[in-house]
């Protein structure tokens, strides 16, 4: 069930003002959520929406029983309206389609909710046409406006709506959502600093990648440190095997930079905070050879490599490249 309480802990300001507003009966005409993917917008976004309809709720809570609250979990309630990007764009057409449907009279009652997923994609044309909409708000309307990239929306939209900004989730929430479905605490760990997003980290979890992952890294780093002549066989063999696809390559590259971070982390006396558990000997056989600054150059090697991955240099280039910059301490 998506209760407010659920997000009580991950999103305590939205939460707090949505759930007043509901009880107070003084929810504003439009919200633009705003923050990071996983976040919980979309999930927000339906509670709400639930809540606006909901003939049961107590206080701000929805029954999550009814017809109102079943129709909008199963995506199927006639008067909540949902625009996505058509293409690579929100088009001025399916804003003056929702606008047309607002025209209407609701097919059940008067109220009427848009969500609009993604909504730094509207077009010029399509942010205009929303933001005359918003001017003229009807009196039973409810928008959301849902966006990663705040920034791109004009200031005239967001000066007619309430912002509410939606923070990462938090690594320790993180990682105990993950081992609630099941994860290893290993895997949650790591997979906690390479994302926020619950489902994003779940797809990663899946089928014990990030575990083979993992592997490939502590491998190639025990290579590194005590059979140097074979590094560039394991490379080639054995990581750019496992590693085929560019985020597959930024993946590992990512991976191998939290390695370092956390022989660091040895260094300083900061072991709980490792996120390669399991693997302190071999960290800290890492933390007595190398300095400060050999460490700082091997992030900034890394660093380096992912930036030319993301300008699309062939991964076996910049992985051989990258070993070499590592080997020369």
């Amino acid at each position: 069930m998506n209760a407010w309480k659920d997000w009580e802990e991950t999103q305590p300001t939205a939460v707090n003002v949505l759930r007043s507003s509901i009880e107070k009966d003084r929810l504003a005409h439009a919200y633009v959520f705003e923050g990071g993917r996983g976040t919980g917008k979309k999930e927000i976004a339906a509670l709400l929406a639930k809540a606006f309809y909901c003939k049961e709720r107590t206080g701000a809570e929805p029954c999550h029983h009814c017809n109102e609250c079943r129709r909008i979990d199963s995506g199927n309630h006639p008067d909540v309206h949902t625009i996505e990007a058509d293409g690579a764009s929100i088009k001025v057409e399916q804003i003056r389609g929702l606008k047309k449907e607002f025209s209407m009279r609701g097919l059940e009652s008067e109220r009427k909710v848009y969500l609009v997923y993604e909504a730094e994609k509207m077009t010029a044309p399509a942010a205009n046409s929303l933001l005359k909409f918003l001017e003229e708000p009807e009196a039973e309307a409810l928008a959301v406006l849902m966006t990663t990239q705040v920034q791109q929306l004009l200031k005239t939209v967001l000066s007619r709506a309430q912002v509410l900004s939606f923070k990462p989730l938090p690594p320790d929430a993180l990682i105990r959502t993950l081992m609630e479905h099941g994860i290893k605490q290993n895997d949650a760990a790591l997979v906690s600093k390479i994302t926020s997003n619950v489902d994003e980290a779940l797809t990663l979890c899946e089928g014990d990648y990030i575990a083979e992952a993992r592997s490939k890294v502590i491998q190639l780093m025990n290579d590194l440190s005590e059979r140097p002549k074979y590094t560039l066989i394991t490379i080639q063999d054995d990581w750019l095997s496992f590693f085929k696809e560019k985020t597959d390559v930024q993946l590992g590259i990512d991976l191998l930079m939290l390695w370092y971070r956390d022989v660091i982390r040895m260094q300083v006396d900061q072991t709980d905070r490792i996120v390669y558990i399991g693997c302190e000997e071999q960290l800290e056989a890492d933390a007595l050879k190398l300095n400060l600054e050999q460490l700082g150059k091997h992030l900034n090697a890394t660093m380096d490599a992912k930036r030319r991955i993301d300008a699309n240099t062939s991964p076996q280039l910049v992985m051989e490249q990258l070993l070499i910059r590592l080997q020369e301490g």
